[in-house]
Formats: structure tokens, sequence, C-alpha cells
């Protein structure tokens, strides 16, 4: 049979080793049951409007001016939409160079970079230069960029958490690189310490690995935990030590559900530190519309700010971001307004308030709701979300769940996600997507699903789970942490 210019045995090696269990084997099976009629629940991937989560009216409305520029000229816009809206729609038209169908400057609108800038100047009290922030398609596409920059072949290792999203092993592996794992601390409401780091390098050294940068994810994902400011400052003093490039993932910086840990910047931090750290440290930070109390993920909307990046290196990136012409600029707009959103005064200011603090205000409920459904299910052990959307519980399965999924030819978490789901509709991520350590098993989910369908489904999830235990339980040797 002749061979193809491209078919499965000729595909670049690295798309054959990435691995993204958010839409792997448990998605793609939700999916075919869907289509076959059962009623499923998408828990697998952080998608607030598609759970029902309602978008905020007063960027709905401006981007909706924007694209349909005409309106305003018609003379009755003002009975169907409110005059901060109206304005607010002129302004980021003036920015663009022929509306939002025209291409945009590679980085991103100089206006929307600006007003960018500004917000993190307001949120950490620090001046911030929009010519280091870059606009992207959604945070995703500029964490790839700079790993992109970063790895130079499998020589390289990028530290990252374990439990982790899977952009980053996925990406990594994309990339030709090398993922350097160090482990959260489960016991300790997945803590990270800094002699872990410490061994997980050395180790990585002593392979001949050149470890380059290191990512943390804050609030994390799927963890839920919020970083405390004295963690990040040692977490940004190893990367000084080490010469490592900080990445850091903050797009849940808006979900927080408790008052003790709040959000802080790591670019905050890193200035208060002072010299000499507070130019020598490399750091990238990356924020998206996607989450927070705005969810707009399909809209593709995100930025990443350069510190201490040098110049020549920053013109690289932008080379870089030049190949695909222009982010989307639709999105750029979201991110406008989600960095500059309605004033005290504002006609639109108590609207775009109340929505908003009703679905965080939401999310912190349901976040307890979970975390306590979770708690009260045999043979489940569940920390509490600190941040984010996403609870991760240990499932501690007993020997005989692992050995009817090594019959089923499963990896043990896998087996009881996929049982779930067939039982009940609810489709979940296995912890093995994301790693976790040998013989532990977890699940993820999010906290997304309508607060009042919480009880239902948790109700439902305990009821499978405690017929599975019964089902296998020979009560001896549960795998635990």
């Amino acid at each position: 049979m002749a061979i193809k210019a491209l078919d499965y045995d000729t595909l670049n090696e690295n798309v054959k080793k990435c691995q993204y269990a958010v839409r792997g084997e448990l998605y793609l099976r939700a999916s075919e049951l869907q289509k076959e009629g059962k009623k499923i629940i998408f828990t697998n991937v952080g998608n607030p409007h598609a759970l029902g989560q309602k978008p905020l009216t007063f960027p709905r409305q401006v981007v909706a001016l924007c694209q349909a520029p005409f309106l305003l000229d018609d003379p009755n816009v003002g009975m169907l939409f409110p005059a901060d809206a109206i304005a607010r729609a002129k302004h980021y038209l003036s920015l663009t160079s022929g509306g939002l169908g025209a291409y945009s400057d590679s980085r991103g609108l100089p206006g929307v970079r600006k007003e960018v800038a500004e917000f993190i100047q307001r949120r950490d009290g620090y001046p911030s230069d929009p010519e280091l922030i870059f606009l992207t398609d959604g945070a995703s596409k500029g964490v790839m960029q700079i790993l992109n920059c970063v790895i130079r072949g499998d020589g390289d290792g990028i530290l990252v958490p374990v439990p982790q999203y899977p952009l980053y092993s996925a990406t990594i592996s994309l990339l030709g690189g090398t993922l350097v794992p160090y482990y959260l601390d489960e016991s300790e409401n997945w803590g990270l310490d800094v002699n872990n780091l410490r061994q997980s390098v050395a180790q990585a050294r002593s392979q001949g690995i050149t470890v380059r940068a290191m990512v943390i994810i804050n609030p994390g994902n799927p963890t839920g935990q919020c970083l405390s400011e004295a963690n990040i400052r040692e977490i940004l003093k190893f990367c000084y030590n080490e010469k490592l490039v900080l990445l850091g993932d903050e797009v849940y910086q808006q979900n927080i559900y408790q008052d003790e840990r709040p959000f802080i910047s790591s670019k905050k931090v890193l200035m208060e530190m002072g010299s000499p750290f507070s130019k020598g440290v490399q750091l990238v930070s990356f924020h998206t519309v996607s989450k927070g109390y705005w969810g707009e993920c399909g809209q593709r909307g995100g930025y990443f700010e350069m510190t201490n990046l040098p110049p020549r290196v920053v013109e690289e990136i932008y080379k870089v971001s030049s190949i695909a012409l222009s982010p989307n600029v639709p999105a750029q707009i979201f991110m406008g307004l989600m960095v500059s959103p309605p004033k005290p005064g504002d006609i639109s200011y108590d609207q775009f308030t109340r929505e908003s603090k009703g679905t965080l205000e939401s999310l912190r409920r349901r976040a307890r709701i979970m975390t306590d459904g979770f708690n009260s299910c045999k043979n489940i052990v569940c920390n509490f979300t600190e941040g984010a959307m996403y609870s991760f519980p240990q499932i501690r399965l007993p020997p005989g769940a692992i050995q009817a999924a090594k019959q089923a030819g499963k990896v043990p978490d896998v087996f009881y996600c996929l049982k779930l789901l067939e039982a009940t509709g609810i489709s979940t991520v296995p912890g093995s997507g994301f790693g976790q350590k040998e013989g532990v098993f977890h699940l993820r989910t999010t906290i997304l699903p309508a607060e009042e369908e919480m009880p239902e489904i948790m109700d439902s999830f305990k009821k499978f789970n405690d017929e599975f235990m019964t089902q296998y339980d020979n009560n001896v040797g549960y795998s635990r942490m």
C-alpha cells in the first residue's frame, strides 16, 4: 500500500505525544451519549455560558454597536441602548483602522493596550507600559506564544505544577520541550514547597535538562488554591536565584471565594520586593475575558504583560505575533471593557455591578455546596475551592475498583469517571489528565452548573458514588494520599 504524504505514521511525533484530557476520552464519550439522547452535564471545562451563566449586559451592548455601527446613525438608537454604551462604542470604533472587520496591530489596538496598562497600574500600584502588553486570542494563545519562544528543544525544561492544566503539558510536548513537574501538597491545601522546587530542578539538571522557566497558576487550576503573598515572594526569589522566567497564569483573579487569601498579582509582589528582584526577575503575566464574572470563553480575548524582558527579546516576540497578523478585534473590545468597566455615576454602573456581584456571590455559594457535597460522600475528600472554577476531590478507590479498571484496560480514575458519566450524565475529567502522585486518584469538575441545579447534581453524584463504592468495596487497601 502506497504511503501517503500525510498519514498517522508520518505525522509530527510531537503532535502524537500531545495529550489534552479536558477534551479527551470522557468528553468524546459524553458527546456520543448526548447524540443518543442522554442529558449530559458538561462540567469538564470552565465554560460558564454553556452552563447557563448570563452574559453581562453592558459589554454586549457596546460590542453589538461596534459590530453594527450603522445602528449608531439611527435616530432611535438612544431608545435601545444607554448613552454610556453608545459613547463607548464610538470610542472603540475610533481606535480601529476600519471597524471590527479590519486587522489591528499584531500586538493589539494601542488604545486597548493603554487601557490594560491603566488597569494593571490601578490593581498593583505600579506603572505598566502598554508597549510591553500584547493582546491575544485568549490567554492560551499567549501562553503558547511565550513557550514557543522559550523552548529550543528537548533539552529545555519548564517547571509546571502537578496537578496542572493540560495546556502546559500539551504545549510543551507539541514544541518538543520537557515538562519538569513540581508537586503541590494536597494535605496542605495544595500548597507549594520551595524545597520541592529545588529538588525538581536538581533532578532535571542531573539528567542534562536546562530548566528555563517556571509556571504558576494562581488561583489554581485544577486545584482551586490561592497563593499567599509570602509564597509568591518565595517563588520570585527562587526564579531570581535559578535564573528562570516566571509565567504567571492569573486568569482566575476575579474568581475568589474566601476573604482570608485575596488574589495578589506576581507583578505587584515583585515590585514591592525592590532591587535586585524587581529589576532582575523576568515575568510574563496572563489574563483573559473567559473567566471571572465575564465568562466570555467564545470571544477568545486575552493579554500578556512582560516585565524585565530585554528589548530585543520583545522584538522577537512581536515578530512571532505578526505571523498571525492580528488578534481577534471584537475580543480586544471585550478586553478593553473588562479592564475599564462602567464607573460610579455612569448610567450602566448599577446594573453592571448588580450583575457581576450576583454572579460572583453565586459562584461562592456553589463552591461551598460542591465541597460539602463531595466531603459527605464515602471515600472522597475535597479541599475547599478558594478560587478559580473547579473542585478537585480525591477518590479513594477500593482495590476491587482498581482491579476492574485494569481488566477493562482503563486508568482507575478514568474507569470511575466513565461509570459516573454513564450512570448520571455528569461529564468530568479524571485526575490522571492533570498529573497526580502514583496510586492517588482524583476527578475535576467545574462549580459552574446553575445554583438551583447544584443540590440535585450532588445528590445524583452521591448516589452513584455510594453504589460504586459498595459494589467494589472489600474493605482493604484503599488508595490514598
